[in-house]
C-alpha cells in the first residue's frame, strides 16, 4: 500500500514558538531539527516532512486567563505568527483555508498550514470578532477552553469538581453556532461537557469537528468523547481527531499499567478502533495535541513518529480505504461538507446581536466600554 499524506487537525507549535521566543521567529530555525535544543519539542519542518504530514490546522491558543481582558490581542498575535511562519517557509509551508487549497497544497508538494482557535473567549461574545477571525483564515473554533465561556459550558462541569453553568448552549451561544454555519467555520467539541456537545450537535447543519479528543470508554477523562454522543456525530457527519496526551489516553478503566504518566501506542489503537467501531470508520481521524501537551505514547514521540500508527493499524487489520479515511479523507469530506452549508446559506444575514452583558453570564466584565444606548 502507498501512504498519502497525511492531514491532522490540532497542533501547537504556535504555542510553543510564544513560550520559548515570544513569537520571534528569527530566533528559531523550522527547517532544521530542533529536538536537542529544547526539553520538550514535537514539530519541526524535517520531522513534520518524516511524518508525511501534508496538511496541519495550527493552534492559535489564548489561555482562559486571557477572557474578558485581552483574548483578542493574543489570538491575534497567535494568527500573525501561524501566517508569518507559512512566509518564512514557502518551500515547505502553503498558508490555506478551503477543501481545495489543502488539495492543491497536496499536489505542489507542500504542507498546508490552516487556522484553528482554540477556545470561544478568544471572540469576547462577540459576532464581530467572530466573523473577522474567519477573514483572517480561522476555520475552526473550539467552542470552549477549560473555563465557561459567558453562553457555553466546557468539559470540567462534568465533574465532581464543579457544577454546570448553563447545562450547555444558551440559546445566545445557539445562535452563535449558526453564525459559524453561515461563514463557513467548523465547531469544534473538545473541551466542551457533554451537555454543550449535544446541543451543539443539534443545532448545526453542518459537520463538526473534535480537534484533540479520545474515547472516554477507553480512557475515562472527561475531555474524551463518551459513547452516548457517538451515535449523534455518526448522523451528523462529523469527526473525532484522536489526541495523543497521554493522560487522555492512558487512564481507567482500560490503563494497561498503574503508571498512568506513560501510553504506549497501541492504546492509542485501541481508541481509534473503538470510535471506528461504534461511531463508524468515517468518523474517526487524527488530531495528536503535539507541542500542547509535555506527554505523549512511546512510539509517537513526536510528528515523524506518524508512520508508525499507520503500520499499527494495518497491523490491525486496518483496510487502504479505512486508512486514507483516517489520515485525512474523513476530515476533508467533512470539510467540504462545513463548505457546502455556508455556501447554502449565502443569502442569509450576518448576526447582528451582541450578547447582553447583563446577562448573568459573564463573571468579570468590568473592562468594558459601552458606546450604545439602547434608551
Amino acid at each position: 500500500m502507498v501512504l498519502i499524506h497525511s492531514l491532522h487537525s490540532h497542533n501547537d507549535l504556535p504555542w510553543f514558538l510564544k513560550n520559548n521566543h515570544d513569537n520571534r521567529l528569527e530566533d528559531i530555525d523550522l527547517s532544521t531539527n530542533i529536538a536537542d535544543q529544547y526539553d520538550i519539542t514535537h514539530t519541526d519542518i524535517p520531522r513534520l516532512r518524516a511524518g508525511k504530514v501534508g496538511a496541519q490546522f495550527w493552534a492559535a491558543y489564548t489561555s482562559c486567563d486571557s477572557q474578558y481582558k485581552d483574548a483578542v490581542t493574543h489570538v491575534l498575535d497567535q494568527i500573525d505568527v501561524i501566517k508569518r511562519m507559512c512566509a518564512k517557509y514557502p518551500e515547505d509551508f502553503q498558508f490555506v483555508t478551503s477543501a481545495d487549497g489543502i488539495e492543491q497544497a497536496f499536489s505542489e508538494g507542500k504542507i498546508g498550514g490552516l487556522i484553528g482557535v482554540e477556545g470561544g473567549h478568544n471572540i469576547d461574545s462577540s459576532p464581530a470578532v467572530l466573523r473577522m477571525l474567519v477573514e483572517l483564515g480561522m476555520r475552526y473554533m473550539t467552542m470552549t477552553h477549560s473555563c465557561n465561556t459567558p453562553w457555553a459550558d466546557n468539559w470540567l462541569t462534568d465533574s465532581d469538581e464543579e457544577n454546570p453553568e448553563f447545562d450547555g448552549l444558551t440559546d445566545w451561544g445557539k445562535k452563535i453556532v449558526k453564525e459559524m454555519n453561515r461563514i463557513g467555520v467548523f465547531l469544534d467539541l473538545s473541551h466542551v461537557s457533554v451537555a454543550t456537545m449535544r446541543d451543539a450537535l443539534e443545532v448545526t447543519d453542518a459537520p463538526v469537528i473534535f480537534s484533540h479528543s479520545s474515547a472516554f470508554s477507553v480512557c475515562g477523562s472527561f475531555r474524551n468523547v463518551n459513547d452516548e454522543v457517538l451515535p449523534l456525530v455518526r448522523e451528523n457527519g462529523g469527526v473525532i481527531m484522536v489526541n495523543f496526551y497521554t493522560k487522555y489516553i492512558n487512564c481507567p478503566p482500560n490503563n494497561v499499567t498503574d503508571d498512568l504518566e506513560t501510553a504506549e501506542l497501541v492504546q492509542v489503537v485501541e481508541h481509534i478502533q473503538h470510535l471506528a467501531d461504534v461511531c463508524g470508520y468515517d468518523c474517526v481521524g487524527i488530531g495528536g495535541d503535539y507541542d500542547g501537551v509535555d506527554t505523549v505514547p512511546n512510539d509517537l514521540e513526536d510528528v515523524s513518529k506518524y508512520p508508525n500508527l499507520i503500520a499499527a493499524l494495518i497491523q490491525n487489520g486496518w483496510s487502504e480505504e479505512n486508512i486514507k479515511k483516517l489520515i485525512g479523507g474523513n476530515l476533508l469530506r467533512a470539510m467540504k461538507a462545513m463548505e457546502d452549508v455556508r455556501d447554502s446559506m449565502a443569502d442569509e444575514l450576518p448576526l447582528e446581536e451582541n450578547m447582553p452583558r447583563t446577562s448573568g453570564g459573564e463573571k468579570d466584565n468590568t473592562c468594558r466600554t459601552y458606546y450604545y444606548n439602547s434608551d
